[in-house]
Protein backbone atom coordinates (compact mmCIF):
# COMPACT_ATOMS: atom_id res chain seq x y z
CA UNK A 1 0.00 0.00 0.00
CA UNK A 2 1.32 3.49 -1.36
CA UNK A 3 2.72 5.63 1.77
CA UNK A 4 -0.27 8.28 1.05
CA UNK A 5 -2.81 5.58 1.17
CA UNK A 6 -1.96 3.49 4.15
CA UNK A 7 -1.39 7.40 6.34
CA UNK A 8 -5.35 8.08 4.84
CA UNK A 9 -5.96 4.72 6.33
CA UNK A 10 -4.47 4.90 9.60
CA UNK A 11 -6.49 8.14 9.72
CA UNK A 12 -10.13 7.02 8.46
CA UNK A 13 -9.96 3.91 11.23
CA UNK A 14 -8.84 6.21 14.37
CA UNK A 15 -5.47 5.16 15.03
CA UNK A 16 -3.04 7.32 16.39
CA UNK A 17 0.03 8.44 14.21
CA UNK A 18 3.33 9.08 15.04
CA UNK A 19 4.54 12.09 14.36
CA UNK A 20 8.48 12.57 13.79
CA UNK A 21 9.90 16.22 13.32
CA UNK A 22 12.68 17.21 11.40
CA UNK A 23 14.14 20.24 12.24
CA UNK A 24 15.91 21.65 9.06
CA UNK A 25 15.83 21.29 5.17
CA UNK A 26 18.91 20.89 4.10
CA UNK A 27 21.04 17.93 3.63
CA UNK A 28 21.02 16.24 6.64
CA UNK A 29 17.44 16.86 6.91
CA UNK A 30 15.87 15.90 4.00
CA UNK A 31 17.82 12.65 4.29
CA UNK A 32 16.59 11.78 7.60
CA UNK A 33 12.87 12.50 6.40
CA UNK A 34 12.61 10.26 3.93
CA UNK A 35 14.74 7.58 5.27
CA UNK A 36 11.97 8.20 8.24
CA UNK A 37 9.04 8.12 6.14
CA UNK A 38 10.32 5.50 3.52
CA UNK A 39 10.59 3.31 6.61
CA UNK A 40 7.78 3.95 8.34
CA UNK A 41 4.73 4.83 6.11
CA UNK A 42 2.02 4.75 8.95
CA UNK A 43 4.01 7.73 10.94
CA UNK A 44 3.50 11.94 9.44
CA UNK A 45 7.41 13.10 8.69
CA UNK A 46 7.26 17.02 8.80
CA UNK A 47 10.15 18.92 7.91
CA UNK A 48 10.49 23.04 9.52
CA UNK A 49 12.71 25.12 7.31
CA UNK A 50 12.94 28.56 8.83
CA UNK A 51 13.64 30.26 5.35
CA UNK A 52 11.33 29.58 1.72
CA UNK A 53 14.25 27.73 0.37
CA UNK A 54 15.62 23.94 1.06
CA UNK A 55 19.02 22.93 0.29
CA UNK A 56 20.76 25.65 -0.47
CA UNK A 57 24.24 24.09 0.18
CA UNK A 58 23.05 21.67 -2.15
CA UNK A 59 22.43 24.11 -5.02
CA UNK A 60 25.83 25.87 -4.44
CA UNK A 61 27.76 23.11 -3.94
CA UNK A 62 30.76 21.95 -5.96
CA UNK A 63 30.00 25.30 -7.84
CA UNK A 64 26.60 24.20 -8.92
CA UNK A 65 27.73 20.61 -9.80
CA UNK A 66 27.15 19.16 -6.30
CA UNK A 67 29.91 17.18 -4.70
CA UNK A 68 27.78 14.10 -3.29
CA UNK A 69 30.52 12.38 -1.41
CA UNK A 70 34.12 11.06 -2.12
CA UNK A 71 34.66 7.65 -3.10
CA UNK A 72 36.52 6.51 -0.44
CA UNK A 73 34.48 3.25 0.86
CA UNK A 74 36.88 2.22 3.58
CA UNK A 75 35.62 3.45 6.98
CA UNK A 76 38.80 3.46 8.59
CA UNK A 77 40.83 5.61 5.76
CA UNK A 78 37.35 8.14 5.44
CA UNK A 79 37.62 9.18 9.38
CA UNK A 80 41.03 10.66 8.08
CA UNK A 81 39.51 13.45 6.06
CA UNK A 82 37.49 14.80 9.30
CA UNK A 83 39.65 17.29 12.33
CA UNK A 84 36.65 16.66 14.78
CA UNK A 85 34.40 13.42 14.73
CA UNK A 86 36.80 10.80 13.41
CA UNK A 87 36.51 9.06 16.39
CA UNK A 88 32.28 8.98 16.36
CA UNK A 89 32.17 8.63 12.74
CA UNK A 90 33.95 4.95 12.05
CA UNK A 91 31.06 3.18 13.15
CA UNK A 92 28.58 5.31 12.15
CA UNK A 93 30.50 4.76 8.28
CA UNK A 94 30.73 0.94 8.93
CA UNK A 95 26.54 1.76 9.20
CA UNK A 96 26.17 4.04 6.16
CA UNK A 97 29.39 4.77 4.35
CA UNK A 98 29.68 6.74 0.60
CA UNK A 99 28.86 3.59 -1.36
CA UNK A 100 25.72 3.36 0.68
CA UNK A 101 25.31 7.05 -0.59
CA UNK A 102 25.77 5.86 -4.16
CA UNK A 103 23.53 2.95 -4.65
CA UNK A 104 20.75 5.17 -2.84
CA UNK A 105 21.07 7.91 -5.48
CA UNK A 106 21.42 4.82 -8.31
CA UNK A 107 17.96 3.23 -7.67
CA UNK A 108 16.37 6.48 -7.53
CA UNK A 109 18.07 6.44 -11.05
CA UNK A 110 20.92 9.48 -10.25
CA UNK A 111 24.39 7.95 -10.89
CA UNK A 112 27.65 9.25 -10.26
CA UNK A 113 30.78 9.84 -11.39
CA UNK A 114 34.18 9.66 -9.64
CA UNK A 115 36.57 12.25 -10.92
CA UNK A 116 40.55 11.66 -10.51
CA UNK A 117 40.93 13.51 -7.11
CA UNK A 118 38.30 11.23 -5.86
CA UNK A 119 35.22 13.82 -5.49
CA UNK A 120 31.85 12.33 -6.90
CA UNK A 121 28.91 14.42 -8.67
CA UNK A 122 26.18 13.25 -10.40
CA UNK A 123 26.96 12.96 -14.43
CA UNK A 124 24.59 15.66 -14.76
CA UNK A 125 27.09 17.83 -13.29
CA UNK A 126 24.17 19.67 -11.92
CA UNK A 127 22.82 19.94 -7.92
CA UNK A 128 19.69 20.31 -9.58
CA UNK A 129 19.63 16.84 -10.11
CA UNK A 130 20.21 16.07 -6.54
CA UNK A 131 17.66 18.53 -4.92
CA UNK A 132 15.15 17.04 -8.23
CA UNK A 133 15.42 13.53 -6.53
CA UNK A 134 15.64 14.68 -2.64
CA UNK A 135 12.26 16.25 -3.58
CA UNK A 136 10.61 13.81 -5.57
CA UNK A 137 11.52 11.04 -2.70
CA UNK A 138 10.06 13.11 -0.25
CA UNK A 139 6.82 13.83 -2.10
CA UNK A 140 6.49 9.77 -2.83
CA UNK A 141 7.36 8.78 0.45
CA UNK A 142 4.66 11.38 2.15
CA UNK A 143 6.66 14.00 4.00
CA UNK A 144 4.97 17.33 4.56
CA UNK A 145 7.10 20.48 4.10
CA UNK A 146 6.47 23.55 5.84
CA UNK A 147 8.39 26.47 4.91
CA UNK A 148 8.89 30.21 6.20
CA UNK A 149 8.26 28.20 9.66
CA UNK A 150 11.56 27.46 11.85
CA UNK A 151 11.63 26.21 15.31
CA UNK A 152 11.95 28.53 18.61
CA UNK A 153 12.10 26.27 21.32
CA UNK A 154 11.76 22.88 22.61
CA UNK A 155 9.77 20.78 25.51
CA UNK A 156 9.65 17.07 26.55
CA UNK A 157 7.44 15.99 28.59
CA UNK A 158 7.97 12.68 30.97
CA UNK A 159 5.96 10.39 28.11
CA UNK A 160 8.99 11.47 25.89
CA UNK A 161 6.87 13.65 23.78
CA UNK A 162 7.74 17.33 22.83
CA UNK A 163 6.01 20.57 22.33
CA UNK A 164 7.55 22.73 19.46
CA UNK A 165 7.57 26.07 19.46
CA UNK A 166 7.19 27.32 16.03
CA UNK A 167 8.57 30.95 14.50
CA UNK A 168 5.00 31.15 13.40
CA UNK A 169 3.21 31.03 16.44
CA UNK A 170 1.83 27.55 16.40
CA UNK A 171 2.72 25.20 18.41
CA UNK A 172 2.97 21.43 17.50
CA UNK A 173 3.54 17.64 19.02
CA UNK A 174 6.09 15.29 17.68
CA UNK A 175 7.18 11.60 19.04
CA UNK A 176 10.36 12.46 17.92
CA UNK A 177 12.46 15.06 16.73
CA UNK A 178 16.02 15.32 14.74
CA UNK A 179 17.40 18.70 14.81
CA UNK A 180 19.11 19.10 11.64
CA UNK A 181 19.94 22.77 11.04
CA UNK A 182 23.12 23.13 9.54
CA UNK A 183 25.63 25.23 11.17
CA UNK A 184 24.63 26.76 14.52
CA UNK A 185 26.53 30.10 13.82
CA UNK A 186 23.39 33.24 14.72
CA UNK A 187 21.13 30.55 15.21
CA UNK A 188 18.10 30.77 17.59
CA UNK A 189 17.99 27.11 18.83
CA UNK A 190 21.74 27.64 20.54
CA UNK A 191 20.13 28.45 23.53
CA UNK A 192 17.39 25.55 23.38
CA UNK A 193 19.50 22.91 22.92
CA UNK A 194 21.58 24.37 25.64
CA UNK A 195 18.38 24.52 27.78
CA UNK A 196 17.73 21.21 27.57
CA UNK A 197 21.01 20.32 28.72
CA UNK A 198 23.54 19.72 25.66
CA UNK A 199 26.97 22.05 25.44
CA UNK A 200 27.98 23.40 22.45
CA UNK A 201 31.37 23.31 21.58
CA UNK A 202 32.81 26.64 20.53
CA UNK A 203 31.96 27.71 16.72
CA UNK A 204 34.72 28.83 13.97
CA UNK A 205 34.71 29.19 10.62
CA UNK A 206 36.37 26.08 8.96
CA UNK A 207 37.55 25.52 4.72
CA UNK A 208 38.23 29.26 4.02
CA UNK A 209 40.63 30.88 1.75
CA UNK A 210 43.69 33.04 3.10
CA UNK A 211 43.95 36.83 2.06
CA UNK A 212 47.78 37.98 1.61
CA UNK A 213 49.50 41.03 0.03
CA UNK A 214 52.69 39.87 -1.40
CA UNK A 215 54.76 40.68 -4.64
CA UNK A 216 55.81 37.31 -5.10
CA UNK A 217 51.84 36.48 -6.16
CA UNK A 218 50.37 39.99 -6.44
CA UNK A 219 49.22 39.63 -10.32
CA UNK A 220 49.42 36.11 -10.54
CA UNK A 221 45.77 34.78 -9.99
CA UNK A 222 44.36 31.62 -11.68
CA UNK A 223 47.72 29.94 -11.44
CA UNK A 224 48.14 27.10 -9.41
CA UNK A 225 50.60 24.01 -8.23
CA UNK A 226 48.53 21.07 -8.21
CA UNK A 227 50.62 19.38 -5.06
CA UNK A 228 51.80 21.94 -2.74
CA UNK A 229 52.62 20.88 1.28
CA UNK A 230 51.47 23.81 3.31
CA UNK A 231 51.56 24.46 7.28
CA UNK A 232 50.88 27.10 10.04
CA UNK A 233 54.08 28.80 11.29
CA UNK A 234 55.76 27.94 13.71
CA UNK A 235 55.23 23.84 13.84
CA UNK A 236 51.52 23.30 12.69
CA UNK A 237 50.57 20.09 11.12
CA UNK A 238 51.49 20.08 7.40
CA UNK A 239 48.74 19.32 4.36
CA UNK A 240 48.98 18.46 0.71
CA UNK A 241 47.34 19.10 -2.01
CA UNK A 242 46.29 22.04 -4.70
CA UNK A 243 47.14 26.10 -4.08
CA UNK A 244 45.67 28.34 -6.14
CA UNK A 245 46.93 31.80 -6.34
CA UNK A 246 43.82 34.12 -6.09
CA UNK A 247 43.29 38.09 -6.71
CA UNK A 248 42.73 37.89 -2.61
CA UNK A 249 45.62 35.63 -1.86
CA UNK A 250 45.74 31.75 -1.18
CA UNK A 251 42.94 29.34 -1.91
CA UNK A 252 41.93 25.64 -3.21
CA UNK A 253 42.46 22.42 -1.56
CA UNK A 254 45.27 22.14 -0.22
CA UNK A 255 44.54 26.08 1.52
CA UNK A 256 41.27 24.84 2.34
CA UNK A 257 42.49 21.64 4.17
CA UNK A 258 44.84 23.91 6.05
CA UNK A 259 42.01 26.13 7.29
CA UNK A 260 39.96 22.92 8.18
CA UNK A 261 42.44 21.39 10.85
CA UNK A 262 43.32 25.28 12.19
CA UNK A 263 40.31 26.34 12.47
CA UNK A 264 40.62 26.99 15.87
CA UNK A 265 43.62 28.23 16.13
CA UNK A 266 43.68 30.73 13.33
CA UNK A 267 40.16 32.09 14.81
CA UNK A 268 42.19 32.59 18.37
CA UNK A 269 44.99 34.45 15.66
CA UNK A 270 42.44 36.73 14.31
CA UNK A 271 43.06 35.13 11.08
CA UNK A 272 46.57 37.07 11.59
CA UNK A 273 49.56 34.62 11.04
CA UNK A 274 51.95 33.26 9.05
CA UNK A 275 52.31 29.86 7.10
CA UNK A 276 55.08 28.16 4.97
CA UNK A 277 54.63 26.85 1.57
CA UNK A 278 56.70 24.09 0.20
CA UNK A 279 56.21 24.30 -3.69
CA UNK A 280 57.20 20.88 -4.41
CA UNK A 281 55.57 19.25 -1.90
CA UNK A 282 57.82 16.70 -0.19
CA UNK A 283 61.31 18.11 -2.09
CA UNK A 284 64.06 18.86 0.43
CA UNK A 285 67.08 20.92 0.53
CA UNK A 286 69.51 18.50 -0.56
CA UNK A 287 67.37 17.28 -3.31
CA UNK A 288 67.68 20.69 -4.47
CA UNK A 289 70.49 21.16 -4.05
CA UNK A 290 71.49 17.94 -6.11
CA UNK A 291 69.11 19.55 -9.03
CA UNK A 292 70.81 22.92 -8.85
CA UNK A 293 74.91 21.17 -8.84
CA UNK A 294 73.72 19.70 -11.72
CA UNK A 295 71.93 22.61 -13.72
CA UNK A 296 75.01 24.06 -13.36
CA UNK A 297 77.19 21.69 -15.18
CA UNK A 298 74.74 20.91 -18.12
CA UNK A 299 73.12 24.19 -18.48
CA UNK A 300 75.51 26.62 -17.17
CA UNK A 301 74.61 29.11 -19.52
CA UNK A 302 71.05 28.93 -19.30
CA UNK A 303 69.38 31.69 -17.44
CA UNK A 304 68.24 31.03 -13.76
CA UNK A 305 64.58 32.53 -14.48
CA UNK A 306 63.77 30.04 -17.07
CA UNK A 307 61.46 27.39 -15.19
CA UNK A 308 62.78 24.26 -13.79
CA UNK A 309 60.22 22.48 -12.20
CA UNK A 310 57.29 21.24 -14.15
CA UNK A 311 54.99 21.48 -11.18
CA UNK A 312 55.85 24.93 -10.42
CA UNK A 313 54.17 27.78 -13.47
CA UNK A 314 57.12 29.54 -15.16
CA UNK A 315 55.80 33.27 -13.97
CA UNK A 316 55.50 32.05 -10.47
CA UNK A 317 59.03 30.66 -10.59
CA UNK A 318 60.21 33.78 -12.00
CA UNK A 319 58.95 35.59 -8.98
CA UNK A 320 60.28 33.20 -6.85
CA UNK A 321 64.17 33.68 -8.25
CA UNK A 322 63.33 37.31 -8.00
CA UNK A 323 62.40 36.98 -4.28
CA UNK A 324 65.85 35.02 -3.61
CA UNK A 325 67.86 37.96 -5.01
CA UNK A 326 68.64 36.62 -8.36
CA UNK A 327 68.32 38.84 -11.46
CA UNK A 328 66.92 38.72 -14.59
CA UNK A 329 70.01 37.60 -16.57
CA UNK A 330 72.43 35.41 -14.12
CA UNK A 331 72.56 32.24 -15.53
CA UNK A 332 73.36 28.82 -13.21
CA UNK A 333 76.90 29.14 -13.40
CA UNK A 334 76.84 32.45 -12.01
CA UNK A 335 74.78 31.58 -8.88
CA UNK A 336 76.26 32.23 -5.66
CA UNK A 337 76.22 30.16 -2.70
CA UNK A 338 74.09 32.42 -0.59
CA UNK A 339 71.66 33.04 -3.82
CA UNK A 340 71.08 29.00 -4.20
CA UNK A 341 70.28 28.68 -0.38
CA UNK A 342 67.78 31.57 -0.67
CA UNK A 343 65.98 30.04 -4.01
CA UNK A 344 65.69 26.79 -2.22
CA UNK A 345 64.02 28.43 0.73
CA UNK A 346 61.70 30.18 -1.65
CA UNK A 347 61.13 26.83 -3.18
CA UNK A 348 60.61 24.79 -0.02
CA UNK A 349 60.28 26.44 2.94
CA UNK A 350 58.61 30.59 1.68
CA UNK A 351 56.92 32.13 4.59
CA UNK A 352 54.13 34.44 3.71
CA UNK A 353 51.96 36.54 5.93
CA UNK A 354 48.44 35.92 6.24
CA UNK A 355 46.11 38.72 7.05
CA UNK A 356 42.30 37.45 7.26
CA UNK A 357 40.59 35.21 5.52
CA UNK A 358 37.77 34.77 2.66
CA UNK A 359 34.78 32.30 2.82
CA UNK A 360 34.91 30.01 -0.41
CA UNK A 361 31.91 30.36 -2.16
CA UNK A 362 31.51 27.13 -2.58
CA UNK A 363 32.10 25.29 0.78
CA UNK A 364 31.54 27.21 4.07
CA UNK A 365 31.54 24.85 6.93
CA UNK A 366 31.87 25.87 10.92
CA UNK A 367 33.28 23.61 13.11
CA UNK A 368 31.88 23.68 16.85
CA UNK A 369 28.30 22.58 17.76
CA UNK A 370 26.59 19.90 19.82
CA UNK A 371 29.28 17.68 22.18
CA UNK A 372 29.67 14.61 20.91
CA UNK A 373 30.55 13.22 23.73
CA UNK A 374 26.40 13.43 24.36
CA UNK A 375 25.46 11.56 21.75
CA UNK A 376 24.92 7.99 21.23
CA UNK A 377 25.83 7.67 17.14
CA UNK A 378 24.36 3.95 16.19
CA UNK A 379 21.36 5.96 16.38
CA UNK A 380 22.31 9.66 16.38
CA UNK A 381 20.10 10.06 19.45
CA UNK A 382 20.89 12.65 22.35
CA UNK A 383 21.80 10.46 25.24
CA UNK A 384 20.62 13.47 27.49
CA UNK A 385 16.71 13.22 25.91
CA UNK A 386 15.33 10.45 24.67
CA UNK A 387 13.81 10.65 20.57
CA UNK A 388 15.79 13.78 20.34
CA UNK A 389 18.45 13.30 17.42
CA UNK A 390 21.21 15.27 15.80
CA UNK A 391 22.20 15.12 11.83
CA UNK A 392 25.34 17.40 10.00
CA UNK A 393 26.72 20.52 10.67
CA UNK A 394 24.96 21.45 14.08
CA UNK A 395 27.09 18.40 15.74
CA UNK A 396 30.69 19.04 16.13
CA UNK A 397 31.97 17.26 12.96
CA UNK A 398 33.46 18.62 10.15
CA UNK A 399 35.68 17.38 6.84
CA UNK A 400 37.94 18.84 4.62
CA UNK A 401 36.45 19.72 1.16
CA UNK A 402 36.22 16.93 -1.31
CA UNK A 403 32.26 15.57 -0.40
CA UNK A 404 33.10 14.80 2.82
CA UNK A 405 30.79 17.48 4.91
CA UNK A 406 28.12 16.20 2.76
CA UNK A 407 29.02 12.39 3.71
CA UNK A 408 28.38 13.18 6.93
CA UNK A 409 25.48 14.59 6.66
CA UNK A 410 23.64 11.71 4.61
CA UNK A 411 25.19 8.90 7.46
CA UNK A 412 23.86 11.18 10.58
CA UNK A 413 20.43 11.69 8.42
CA UNK A 414 20.29 7.87 7.44
CA UNK A 415 20.71 6.63 11.69
CA UNK A 416 18.45 8.82 12.45
CA UNK A 417 15.70 8.81 10.42
CA UNK A 418 15.80 4.69 10.90
CA UNK A 419 16.13 5.33 14.96
CA UNK A 420 13.21 7.78 14.10
CA UNK A 421 11.10 5.12 12.41
CA UNK A 422 11.97 2.28 15.34
CA UNK A 423 14.78 0.35 13.71
CA UNK A 424 17.84 -0.26 14.44
CA UNK A 425 20.51 0.12 11.99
Amino acid sequence: MANNALREWIMINGAEQKHIAIIGGGAAGFFAAITAAEADPSAQVTIYERTQRTLSKVKISGGGRCNVTHNCFEPAKLIANYPRGARELRGAFHRWQPQDTADWFSRRGVMLKSEPDGRMFPVTDSSQTIIDCFHTAARDAGVELRLGVGLESLDHDVSGRFLLSLSDGSCSNADSVCIATGSLKASSLTRAIEAIGHRIEPLAPSLFAFNVSDPRTEGLSGLSVQKARVHVLPKGQAQVGPVLITHRGFSGPGILRLSAWEARNLQESGYHFKISINWLNDASEGQLRETFGSLRKRSGKTAVKKSVFEGIPRRLWERLVAAAGIGEEMQWAQLAKEQETALIRECIDGCYDIKGKTSNKDEFVTCGGVNLKEINFKRMESKLVPNLHFAGECLDIDGITGGFNFQAAWTGGRLAGLAMAGIDS
